[in-house]
């Protein structure tokens, strides 16, 4: 089964370093297709490198061997067309150590997710080698600014960053900072915050916060940091400014929520 990881800032993928892995395989007149987040641990040919979840997968019944070949062969070309690497290892199960099978108990954090907006057109007007340049710039400009506010950085997702913090204040002026960081790049960012409690299960961070988090980000627009009307609650007493953003249905979370804009 041919594999793909996606090709890191570093391109030796240090250990540590969070991407998304591909695996198609044809049999017969059937395409069977894997993917999902990964961790990569070590350098080289000595990596080694694990789902830090269940990979989603799809079958694709395409009627005869031909356009199974086609379609097989247009799958691969795409992912080495998207910034992928042929992988050669195998992709192990997360490891476990001892006691990880246990949850442990609920944590309260600030989630902070920062995303490119139109990196695709951006990727495709500048070519593979000036935006994997760029993209490393922009991930050491993120990444200085968590560090300078502390907040740790949980899984990288194409072009964005998730992230959380113990404080909202530092979650927020992170936010702030990083636009700034990454406008002197010609990047324009969204970036949406929400605080909740999650989980530790089996080494993740498991939690509906982290998808609301997301989808406060989703309804940011270019230039734009959003929160959560919980998040607001918790700087009641804070100095920081904030917009009426009105109510939003988030897609596939219970309720409706109130957003806000960070101002200044």
């Amino acid at each position: 089964m041919p594999k793909f990881l996606r090709i890191g800032i570093h391109q030796s993928n240090v250990s540590g370093y969070t991407s998304k892995a591909w695996c198609v395989r044809r049999v017969g007149t059937a395409v069977f297709l894997k993917w999902g987040a990964v961790e990569v641990h070590g350098a080289g040919d000595g990596r080694k490198v694990y789902w830090t979840r269940l990979p989603q997968e799809k079958t694709v019944r395409c009627g005869t061997a031909q356009r199974a070949m086609d379609y097989a062969k247009a799958a691969i070309a795409r992912r080495r067309n998207h910034r992928y690497e042929p992988l050669a290892g195998a992709i192990a199960n997360r490891r476990r150590s001892a006691g990880t099978g246990a949850e442990l108990a609920q944590a309260l954090a600030t989630i902070l997710i920062v995303d490119i907006v139109r990196s695709t057109e951006k990727a495709a007007k500048l070519g593979d080698a000036r935006w994997s340049q760029l993209m490393g710039h922009y991930y050491a400009a993120v990444r200085k600014e968590l560090k300078s506010s502390r907040g740790k950085e949980v899984v990288t997702t194409g072009d964005g960053v998730l992230a959380t913090f113990k404080a909202p204040a530092a979650g927020v002026s992170c936010a702030t900072a990083i636009q700034k960081a990454v406008r002197t790049l010609g990047l324009e960012i969204r970036v949406g915050l929400h605080a909740g409690e999650y989980k530790v299960s089996g080494g993740e961070m498991v939690g509906l916060a982290f998808h609301i988090g997301t989808r406060v980000a989703a309804k940011a627009r270019a230039g734009e940091v959003l929160v959560s009307s919980a998040v607001k609650e918790l700087l009641a007493q804070s100095e920081i400014r904030f917009r009426d953003h009105g109510v939003h249905q988030l897609k596939g979370v219970p309720e409706r929520w109130r957003l806000y804009r960070v101002e200044g």
